[in-house]
Parts: structure tokens; sequence; C-alpha cells
């Protein structure tokens, strides 16, 4: 079972449904691990610098981060805790429309992606970013999406 809660913290802004992040993060879960908790956070440009600058040391905003949560070894816990995706908004609708895509196939490759990285998949190395490519194309084509690197 999946618990995943979407915290909203824009406003006057199209944001997909939280039924339709929740749906997106659980494609990515399914069938590599059977319970999780996550969180999916949608914030402004103010909010998504501040933690790009603090944790990457990057001063500008960013589309998406993932915060992997690190279980102490004396603590059991009965679901996995995922950690957190951030996810800014404005950021999103920009990058939809720069690249030619519909908001939504933006926004589930976003969430796909984030939720990949609490997975333990990264693009650090080419091999890496080759295997979270192709598994991030996998997932959105079964969600209905084209391939999120294919140009327009």
């Amino acid at each position: 079972m999946y618990h995943i809660s979407v915290q909203r913290a824009v406003s006057g802004i199209s944001i997909p449904a939280a039924t339709d992040l929740k749906r997106w993060a659980k494609s990515a879960l399914q069938g590599k691990i059977p319970n999780a908790e996550l969180t999916i956070r949608i914030v402004d440009k103010d909010e998504i610098t501040t933690l790009n600058t603090t944790y990457r040391h990057k001063n500008k905003p960013t589309n998406v981060l993932s915060f992997p949560f690190e279980t102490p070894a004396d603590v059991e816990i009965e679901v996995p805790l995922l950690g957190d995706i951030i996810i800014c908004a404005e950021v999103i609708q920009e990058e939809a429309r720069d690249q030619k895509k519909t908001l939504d196939a933006h926004w589930a490759h976003m969430v796909v992606h984030g939720t990949l990285h609490l997975l333990g998949y990264d693009h650090e190395k080419e091999d890496d970013a080759e295997k979270m490519e192709q598994e991030e194309i996998i997932i959105l084509k079964k969600l209905g999406f084209v391939n999120p690197y294919q140009t327009v």
C-alpha cells in the first residue's frame, strides 16, 4: 500500500489534481517496492530556490528536488518512509511551454522523476542517467504519455 501526501504551498497557478499526482507517483513505485510513504510538495520559485541554494548550493530555481529519508538503524517502521518530492509549479509551467509539452505530461514526468530519485535512481553518471531515463520512458508510456526526452 502506498501513502502519498500532497501539499500545495502555492495558489493561483494550475496544478494537477492530487489524485493525478498520486497516480503518477504510484506508477513509479509499482513493481519496485510494495509499501511506501512519501510527500509531494508543490511550491513557488522562492521556496524551491531557497531549498536548491541550501542543499545543492545552486542559487536558482529548479523544477524538482527529491529528499530521500534515511531511516535510523535503531528505528523500525512498517511502511518505508521514502522522503519528499518538491516541485516548483512555476518552473513546470515555463518548461512545458518552452519544451512544447502538455502541462500534464511534464507534471507526470517530474513526479515520476522525483519518485525514482527517492527509490535510489540518479543521473550523475551517464550509465545511471540512461537507466533512469529508460525507466521514466517505460512508466510514462504506461500512463499514456510520450517519451519526455524526444524533441519536437
